[in-house]
């Protein structure tokens, strides 16, 4: 590249960027700023020719036109550029032997049936029983009572009860953390799924040679008064996704032993299983102060 070449890319970004000097919100000017430097340097390190911009553009533009209501491809676009993990790793702090966050996910519901200490979340789901249990602390070791426990995951179809399009509400519910921060329930053993892949990201995915699928887990939010609300997962030591996990949200502290049970063994709650295969899996959620 010549000299007068080089000058020519740097005076444009310079100008570009200057153009948000005057921004009221210095946070937003911040942002606006950074981002240009950034885009300018891609543009300029890869050599971007006009029809990978056109491509790139008519890219976003389908992206945006199959976004709707049920589903953003935009956050999934996120989610497998790592950007969505980024963010969550950014915003959750390490903070002492606090539990490590990951991504939220696209299948989150408000309004969760409430179910007892030992409780059964998947209400007909299709899938393996399995037993979940541990105690809600914090980072000094103390005991968190009434914290709140949202869990949800897939059934052993590798769907979410919202993919079906009916009313029904499966493998999903709440519990509270009791006295001694102790929680129990029944869950799903978590199965592998793919990524909604029939679209602009499935094809991103596709062509870079890269699969849809999430390592199998099982999807906790933890609040409590005065402590950090937590999202995370754990997952299923063992899987072979766990190295290839679609949107980076596997952390190994969140890989936990899934251990199978005698079938026909004695239940923890003492439930009859009717002869079906279980596991059990143990999970302590460590909180962080709300202000770490």
């Amino acid at each position: 590249m010549s000299d007068e070449q080089q000058k020519r890319e740097e005076r444009l970004t310079d100008e570009v960027v200057a153009s948000f000097d005057s921004t009221p919100d210095p946070r937003l000017r911040e942002i606006m700023q950074s981002l240009t430097r950034h885009l300018h340097a891609f543009v300029r390190e890869v050599r971007l020719t006009d029809a990978e911009w056109q491509e790139a553009i008519g890219f976003l533009t389908e992206t945006g036109h199959i976004t709707d209501e049920r589903r953003q491809e935009f956050i999934l676009l996120s989610d497998v550029l790592g950007a969505s993990m980024q963010t969550v790793t950014v915003n959750n702090e390490a903070y002492g032997s606090a539990t490590e966050a990951t991504v939220f996910g696209p299948f989150f519901v408000d309004g969760s049936p409430l179910v007892p200490q030992g409780g059964d979340i998947s209400f007909g789901a299709a899938g393996q029983p399995c037993w979940v249990e541990g105690v809600v602390t914090d980072t000094s070791g103390n005991p968190v009572p009434d914290a709140r426990i949202e869990v949800w995951e897939a059934d052993d179809d590798g769907f979410y009860d919202v993919q079906y399009g009916d009313d029904r509400v499966a493998a999903r519910g709440h519990l509270f953390s009791g006295s001694d921060g102790g929680y129990r329930f029944w869950a799903l053993v978590p199965r592998p799924y793919p990524i909604p892949h029939d679209g602009p990201v499935g094809r991103l995915l596709a062509a870079t040679g890269r699969s849809p699928l999430r390592a199998s887990h099982l999807h906790f939010m933890v609040t409590a008064a005065g402590m950090r609300t937590l999202v995370t997962h754990i997952f299923v030591r063992g899987d072979e996704l766990l190295s290839s996990d679609s949107v980076f949200g596997v952390r190994e502290s969140l890989v936990k032993d899934f251990v199978p049970q005698p079938v026909g063994g004695v239940t923890p709650d003492g439930r009859d299983l009717g002869g079906r295969e279980w596991s059990r899996v143990r999970f302590d959620i460590v909180l962080a102060p709300a202000d770490a």
